[in-house]
């Protein structure tokens, strides 16, 4: 098509190699000196594969006049201002849908690892503790809890049949309530207090951030438990970092940071957290499936057709 694109980021390596054959791309990741960069290819670059989490802002785009699209790889949009593009007419896509399964199965993981303890047990076993000190110390089960899921989208209903299988019951809340059957809370804070096991589903940006806080965190209390599958700045990480730490909580199975790669270093600390390094569509097969739908909505767009999952 040889249409001009340019990566955010590293990222997939199949969707980028038939971007790379099928595009003329150019590396933004890699420039020493993005300004320079991109002023280079000001008249030329007409769509953006944004992978990872490099802002995509008013300040990008209009350092691309002709930016017709940007196709982003992952359902999540919090690091593309939406409003600037809008304004601009540039087309926004992501990749819904074909993550759903994966992330709800992740996120069942993180509820089954912080419940019962899995991640120490094993390594409990692989240190020799088993047969030097005895059986490993009793957990908590699943069934008969609770699950407020916080962002009853698809990935939420996904996690809410997996759960329900666990024998847990479910809540949830949503900005708006929806046509569903399940308990519906009014806000973050009466859905924690009704809650043993608290599930952030919510997309990021500024309209979640520290959308769980200390309040929300008192209201599930010393016997209730937090993960986290949607973004890191959806949680006050400092504060949850301190509960966890008082035992305010139970505790908590983490997928997400607010500074990703970079993981407090105090969480490491704890035997009451599980942490996972941001796994939740993190398949061979889902991967490919987020690239092949990225890829499309390239296809799609300068073949002058229409996008298949338009954000804006």
């Amino acid at each position: 098509m040889n249409a001009e694109i340019i990566f955010t980021g590293k990222g997939h390596a199949g969707t980028q190699a038939t971007l790379e054959k099928e595009f003329t791309v150019h590396k933004l990741y890699e420039a020493a000196d993005k300004d320079a960069f991109l002023k280079g290819l000001a008249g030329k670059v007409r769509g953006i594969a944004s992978f990872g989490h490099l802002k995509v802002d008013g300040k990008l785009m209009d350092a691309l006049p002709k930016l017709e699209l940007i196709a982003n790889f992952g359902v999540g949009v919090d690091q593309i201002n939406l409003d600037d593009a809008k304004a601009r007419n540039i087309v926004v896509t992501n990749t819904p849908d074909v993550l759903n399964e994966c992330v709800a199965d992740t996120a069942l993981a993180l509820i089954l690892c912080a419940l019962r303890k899995l991640p120490q047990s094993d390594a409990y076993t692989r240190a020799g503790q088993w047969a030097a000190k005895g059986p490993y110390p009793l957990a908590t089960s699943l069934g008969g809890k609770t699950l407020g899921i916080l962002g009853l989208g698809r990935i939420g209903e996904a996690i809410a049949k997996r759960a329900i299988a666990c024998g847990m019951k479910i809540r949830y809340h949503n900005r708006r309530k929806k046509d569903a059957a399940y308990p519906y809370d009014a806000d973050p804070v009466a859905l924690a207090r009704e809650s043993d096991v608290l599930m952030v589903v919510t997309p990021g940006g500024a309209e979640t951030k520290n959308l769980v806080n200390a309040k929300v965190l008192d209201a599930l209390g010393p016997e209730g438990y937090v993960c986290n599958i949607a973004r890191g700045s959806v949680i006050d990480e400092p504060v949850l970092l301190r509960y966890l730490q008082e035992k305010k909580i139970a505790g908590a199975g983490l997928d997400v940071f607010v500074d990703e790669p970079r993981v407090p270093p105090e969480f490491f600390k704890l035997d009451n957290v599980v942490l996972f390094p941001h796994v939740g569509s993190a398949t061979a097969e889902t991967r490919k499936a987020m690239g092949d739908l990225q890829i499309e909505n390239l296809r799609l767009h300068f073949a002058g057709k229409p996008v298949r999952t338009r954000v804006v």
